[in-house]
């Protein structure tokens, strides 16, 4: 029923049925623009706000916290009418603040040192007023942080503005490390003044030379070879002191130098103060920079004349003495640093039987022992080659006098001594002493006798020598006067031991008196025997002599 009759009302106005169709999808071809746009816009705000929230999350992950005033957008009708301040959460974590993001500027100011918050007030009134950005340096008040506050105005590419931005570094650390940094370098200049100093008080003058031989340091005393002149014009002219043929003293011995990088020193005569003085210029290369391409040279003129003038007063003196000792019984010869031999005398020629000819040729110390062991002049040793190693080593060795003996296979004793040379090497003196040893040991032998013989009497004996000290004493004179031996040991005088016999005479009633008559009689050359009266025997008889050597020879007898 339905159908026919819609189907009657199609038949009965087709025209109307159309136009309906044609608005219905009219209204469904809006209803799908519409929702396509409303998806469009919808995607639009969302990419907006993400992007709103990327940058708010990248302002908010800086090291940096800011304060912002934000200002109503004029271009636009815009809901906010008043300024907003904000504070980011890296400032409120810097400052510590106790209301967190929420604070304002007025506790922000808090945090600051009072003169400081007024400065900050009068730059954040200029920013707010004229746009003027600035940025200075603060202090907090309780943590001691650094800041450095930085203020900058933001406008929009129309020319609104958008907001006025405070921003806020912690410094602490780059000021710690500046802190650290001026110290070092109040440091290192303070090391600067002392090097300077120590140069230039350098008593003779000095310089550097770069890669290219000119001069660019000096001290003070390299200006005195230039009268009214300064540093700064003598290193500009690259002045150098100069010889007394005009010359520069030493850029040709820095060239030498600098090409074999080794020092090189040479002697120069210059003209200072209207005299003619000698002088040793010096130059050493150095490696700039632990560069091994780059060389400079540091140079150095020190003051010989006096030295020259010793040198030539010790070369006169020592031709001096050669010749007295060429003119000595005594062998003598001298071999230099070298181990060649300088000087010989007849006295040497004839000891070791040597020839002339062969010894103007200069041996060296090693051809001579050769020769001396050819001859059987050297003493028997069990290593020959170790021997004369070390009469080599010797040259390096000894330092003062050493003497000692030679005991020659031919029954000879040689006594050598050596002796430092001033100029190196060593200055030898031989002398045969056979003949004396061999009357030194007939005298000890014969003074053995004597002495056995006196230990042999039954007499008391002691002897005293020509310093008045004892030198002798037997057996006898021990059990006489019951001596200690340790206390004669010490070699005591005549009024010492004197004084050990005084418990045997204790009835005498002026000890000192007596002690003063038995030394009188003792050194008396008149006196020969007196009598002594003991406590414990009747008498004993004192006999004095004075000996050839000038000593003192005391007998005592018992009665």
């Amino acid at each position: 029923m339905t159908q026919e009759l819609l189907t009657d009302m199609y038949y009965a106005a087709p025209e109307l049925w159309f136009g309906l169709g044609l608005a219905f999808l009219a209204l469904i071809g809006f209803s799908g623009y519409y929702w396509y746009s409303f998806l469009r816009l919808k995607q639009s705000c969302y990419f907006l706000n993400r992007d709103r929230e990327r940058y708010a999350e990248t302002l908010y992950a800086s090291k940096d916290g800011y304060f912002a005033f934000i200002y109503p957008d004029e271009k636009i009708e815009d809901p906010r009418k008043n300024v907003t301040e904000h504070c980011s959460r890296r400032l409120s974590v810097i400052m510590n603040l106790p209301d967190g993001t929420s604070s304002g500027f007025d506790e922000i100011l808090k945090n600051f040192y009072k003169e400081d918050a007024k400065k900050i007030l009068k730059y954040t009134d200029l920013l707010r007023e004229d746009g003027v950005s600035f940025e200075d340096e603060f202090t907090l008040r309780n943590s001691g942080k650094h800041l450095r506050l930085s203020g900058i105005r933001i406008n929009g590419a129309d020319g609104s503005i958008y907001c006025d931005m405070i921003w806020f570094r912690d410094i602490s650390v780059e000021f710690q490390t500046i802190d650290e940094l001026e110290t070092q370098k109040n440091n290192w200049f303070k090391q600067i003044l002392k090097l300077e100093d120590l140069i230039n008080n350098i008593p003779y003058p000095v310089w550097l030379r770069d890669d290219k031989l000119n001069i660019f340091e000096i001290n003070k005393k390299y200006l005195e070879f230039f009268e009214n002149q300064n540093k700064e014009d003598i290193l500009g002219n690259h002045q150098e002191i100069q010889n007394v043929n005009g010359d520069s003293i030493s850029r040709n011995l820095a060239f030498l130098a600098h090409s074999v990088n080794k020092t090189k020193k040479q002697t120069v005569n210059i003209i200072k103060n209207g005299d003619r003085r000698i002088f040793e210029v010096i130059e050493t290369p150095f490696h700039v920079e632990e560069s091994l391409d780059k060389i400079f040279t540091a140079g150095a003129l020190i003051d010989i004349t006096e030295l020259d003038d010793l040198k030539r007063n010790l070369k006169i003196h020592q031709n001096a003495h050669l010749e007295i000792m060429g003119t000595l019984g005594t062998a003598f010869a001298v071999f230099d640093n070298s181990l060649k031999l300088a000087f010989y005398n007849k006295a040497f020629v004839q000891l070791w039987k040597l020839e002339d000819i062969w010894l103007e040729q200069q041996p060296n110390y090693s051809m001579f022992l050769d020769v001396l062991r050819d001859k059987r002049m050297l003493p028997e040793v069990p290593d020959y080659l170790a021997f004369k190693s070390g009469e080599q080593k010797d040259f390096s060795l000894i330092i003062e006098a050493k003497e000692d003996m030679l005991h020659l296979p031919s029954g000879q004793t040689i006594r050598r001594v050596r002796i430092p040379h001033p100029a190196g090497g060593l200055v030898f003196a031989y002398e045969d002493v056979s003949d004396k040893l061999a009357t030194r040991r007939a005298y000890n032998s014969l003074l053995a006798i004597q002495k056995e013989s006196l230990e042999n009497l039954f007499d008391a004996v002691i002897i005293f020598g020509f310093d008045g000290h004892l030198n002798f004493y037997n057996q006898s004179y021990l059990n006489l006067w019951k001596a200690d031996e340790q206390v004669l040991d010490k070699e005591p005088n005549i009024s010492e031991l004197i004084e050990t016999q005084k418990g045997f005479f204790t009835k005498v009633d002026d000890w000192k008196g007596l002690k003063a008559d038995i030394i009188n009689h003792i050194i008396s050359f008149t006196t020969k025997t007196f009598i002594l009266n003991r406590d414990d025997v009747d008498k004993i008889e004192v006999m004095s002599r004075t000996l050839s050597d000038g000593s003192i020879m005391v007998t005592y007898k018992q009665l």
